[in-house]
């Protein structure tokens, strides 16, 4: 969403500026956007921007490559998970949450064919395939589905309703509950992935959590067209498309949406949609001060 309010014409152009480099780099780096909509798309940004110059109050546009992330095809590969009817009839990506449990009570066939390096505590509904292994210290609850090729690795805890695909990394004291991971997503050191996908290859850093409850009263909410839009969801951590990275210590809030190749950079509180192929920095300055002894 950008809003252009009441300002000096001097911010204004500069601001115009700003915004109509920054959608060009997004729109040039999209590869799911043709060129010619790559063309309009800019064209109406740059109308926008110049409404707000003439002084008209409260201009705002939903950047519709945002919009477009709530469709889980702009979001995830299906071909990169064995679960892709899951997304069947989903209006939006989030769709797929509500999903979950009655997915995997409906296909899943307990059995195991892992391998242990320690002791491991499985429930009795879960599945797992071949070439994965568990460490020491892992417990599944279940009902879980997890494919092949895959480290549950020392203390890992994997509550209700998980579906991991092959591939996958799931670290030291990661949590999951209620989750899908695309084939070859990571979530490998001590993080928490609650109500929330991960596409193909997307990794967490050290740290990282899917919050996936809001601390007031209500649904968790997304905006669309400028206004808060009810997901039908009290939880709903992130829905993190294929390849993004999010930094070490990050906290991802309820309802984040990260596009394809998203970057967050570690230490970052994260809110709402950052779109493909785009990095979310924090500017956080840092002081530097000479080192004096204390006064007695």
């Amino acid at each position: 969403m950008f809003k252009s309010k009441e300002k000096s014409a001097e911010l204004a152009v500069i601001e115009a500026d700003r915004v109509v480099k920054q959608l060009a780099d997004v729109m040039i780096k999209a590869p799911d956007v043709a060129a010619d909509r790559r063309a309009a798309l800019l064209k109406e940004w740059a109308d926008v921007m110049l409404k707000a110059l003439e002084g008209r109050k409260d201009v705002s546009f939903v950047a519709p490559v945002a919009t477009n992330l709530f469709n889980h095809t702009q979001l995830f590969n299906l071909n990169q998970t064995e679960h892709a009817a899951i997304f069947a009839d989903c209006k939006f990506a989030w769709d797929a949450l509500k999903k979950i449990e009655g997915y995997i009570a409906a296909n899943l066939k307990p059995e195991l064919r892992n391998k242990c390096e320690g002791r491991a505590f499985i429930g009795e509904k879960v599945f797992i395939g071949e070439g994965t292994v568990l460490e020491d210290g892992v417990m599944i609850k279940g009902p879980a589905i997890i494919g092949k090729n895959c480290q549950i690795r020392h203390n890992a805890y994997l509550r209700e309703n998980v579906i991991i695909g092959d591939g996958c990394v799931v670290g030291n004291s990661s949590e999951l509950k209620n989750a899908l991971l695309f084939n070859g997503a990571q979530a490998p050191h001590y993080n928490y992935v609650g109500d929330s996908i991960l596409g193909h290859k997307a990794h967490l850093g050290a740290g990282v959590i899917c919050s996936n409850l809001k601390s007031l009263p209500g649904n968790v909410t997304v905006e669309m067209d400028g206004v808060p839009f009810d997901t039908g969801l009290r939880k709903f951590g992130a829905l993190i498309g294929d390849g993004a990275e999010v930094g070490c210590n990050s906290v991802l809030n309820p309802g984040t949406i990260l596009g394809r190749g998203a970057i967050i950079y570690p230490g970052v509180n994260w809110r709402g949609i950052l779109p493909s192929n785009t990095i979310a920095k924090n500017k956080a300055e840092i002081e530097v001060v000479v080192k004096r002894p204390r006064a007695n």
